[in-house]
């Protein structure tokens, strides 16, 4: 089964001040790490976001708009040049969900046709939105949510029912570490300055 990646570098990075998918960690950006974490892992990846990595780019309408609207015009572009069966979904901000990745991709999702998301769970709990595969069903229903006036992912996941969701869980401490403000960024040593 064929896998498709979006990359999400659209974000307003508010609490940062800078654009959080131009900093850079290890020697590469972070929209540059996603983008390669994603492109070893998938057929095809696009980036929804200002263009910010050496993919191809579209941006969600309006700009700034949320993941949702990213999901769906990512969805949109990548419809236009070839189906889709499910889509791998990673926002640039976190940069150590290697093993979530491989997770990810490793579900067969024809085995249980039924299954609309696989949404990683870290260890407090919380759903993982922004690095999740989604099945047809729910990219298809992205754009709908989005009409009725929808903006989050949470909401278009929780919009099925309960089993059809996969939820995966037992990542190590840190897999899910985002870099949200400028302590998260020196945390991980990333130079602000630059």
């Amino acid at each position: 089964m064929s896998v498709t990646g979006l990359v999400l570098t659209g974000g307003a990075s508010r609490r940062l001040g800078v654009d959080k998918a131009t900093l850079v960690l290890d020697g590469e950006t972070l929209a540059g790490r996603a983008a390669r974490l994603l492109v070893a892992r998938c057929d095809r990846v696009l980036e929804v976001g200002p263009g910010v990595t050496e993919l191809h780019a579209v941006r969600e309408s309006p700009p700034g708009a949320g993941p949702l609207a990213a999901l769906a015009a990512g969805t949109a572009a990548l419809a236009a040049t070839g189906a889709i069966t499910s889509i791998v979904l990673l926002a640039c901000d976190l940069p150590w969900v290697e093993s979530v990745l491989d997770a990810l991709v490793a579900v067969q999702l024809a085995d249980n046709p039924a299954t609309v998301a696989v949404v990683p769970v870290d260890g407090d709990g919380r759903r993982q939105y922004v690095c999740a595969r989604y099945g047809p069903s729910a990219l298809l229903r992205a754009s709908t949510l989005i009409a009725a006036g929808e903006r989050s992912l949470h909401g278009l996941v929780e919009s099925f029912p309960s089993d059809a969701i996969v939820e995966l869980d037992g990542f190590a401490a840190g897999t899910f570490a985002d870099i949200d403000g400028p302590d998260d960024a020196r945390a991980a040593g990333i130079d602000l300055r630059r």
